[in-house]
């Protein structure tokens, strides 16, 4: 038996989904965090769908949405007949445009710089200060978000709408009115060019910002504003150290 082959040996130490949140982004969370921490190494197989759902509890769906999530991080890769094997221990940032004016990049991070000031706070006070009809306007502009991405859009003006309506939420007039001056333009996408965009690598970055809005909804939702700072500083400072790498490029 290969030493690869981690369907032959004992049971992952996961936890059973609960029928809350996102089922496939706490599989995927788990999965993420034992590949990060070396309980699974590289070049080593996950187990199959079929015993991925007995020991989780889900349904292939969710485990197939899990393992997209996982791919979007270049942590692992499908192969048919062979399964899926880890890649990498490390999320790798995906570089959806294959080359950006080097102005635009000095206008993206100073943007970002004063995004990184901003926005964390708006999100923190949305959490404390929002109302149900805040969280359907968030929720609303998450599904719009979600829906250009599986139409393989770019998904701009639902990106900028997301965060305008947390924004709205913090209850705060002058956070509003200091992010709707920029309108779009504050979305880093909205400065590359079409022709110079990866429409694969495109994909795979648009689902983890994706990712990321669902962990800033969420903790808003729940009221947690340390959380909700915490998520939407994460989801920007990532933005910005991508940025920086183009930069450097």
């Amino acid at each position: 038996m290969s030493n690869l082959d981690l369907n032959a040996q004992a049971p992952f130490q996961v936890e059973r989904v609960q029928q809350s949140g996102s089922l496939a982004k706490n599989v995927a969370g788990q999965l993420e965090k034992m590949i990060t921490q070396g309980k699974i190494e590289v070049g080593q197989k996950l187990p199959t769908e079929n015993n991925l759902c007995d020991m989780f509890g889900v349904s292939r769906t969710v485990i197939r949405e899990a393992i997209t999530q996982l791919k979007s991080l270049n942590l692992v890769e499908t192969k048919r007949g062979v399964g899926t094997t880890v890649l990498r221990s490390t999320p790798a940032d995906t570089f959806y445009a294959r080359a950006i004016n080097p102005t635009a990049v000095e206008d993206i991070l100073h943007v970002l710089e004063l995004r990184l000031a901003l926005e964390p706070a708006a999100a923190e006070w949305a959490a404390l200060r929002r109302d149900e009809e805040d969280l359907r306007h968030i929720e609303q502009h998450l599904l719009a978000f979600q829906q250009a991405r599986r139409e393989h859009g770019q998904a701009r003006e639902e990106d900028f709408a997301f965060h305008l309506s947390i924004a709205a939420a913090s209850k705060n007039p002058l956070i509003l009115n200091i992010y709707e001056q920029y309108n779009n333009n504050i979305i880093p996408r909205s400065k590359i060019l079409k022709e110079n965009i990866d429409q694969d690598a495109a994909g795979k970055y648009l689902l983890r910002v994706e990712q990321e809005h669902v962990d800033i909804f969420e903790a808003i939702k729940a009221g947690d504003a340390a959380a909700a700072r915490a998520a939407m500083h994460q989801h920007l400072f990532r933005s910005y150290q991508m940025y920086k790498q183009y930069k450097a490029g």
